[in-house]
């Protein structure tokens, strides 16, 4: 069973995470920081695992990152 503690550094790396990536001037990798942030709070929201709603939206958001880098 996780502890509070043990949440609370989980969220902080993927907030430190999604910053690191949104910072940065590809698209690919924005998108992916903000699909994370999102997949994590969207997951955590509805009762299911952050990190895999964390991993499931850095996929989807660098795929989308990647075509808009593409198409511009």
């Amino acid at each position: 069973m996780k502890t509070r503690k043990n949440m609370s550094k989980q969220t902080t790396f993927f907030l430190a995470t999604v910053l690191a990536f949104a910072t940065a001037a590809c698209g690919t990798l924005f998108g992916a920081g903000i699909g994370a942030g999102s997949g994590a709070a969207i997951a955590a929201g509805t009762g299911h695992n952050p990190a895999k709603g964390a991993l499931l939206g850095a996929g989807v958001g660098g795929a989308a990152g990647a075509i808009f880098d593409l198409t511009r």
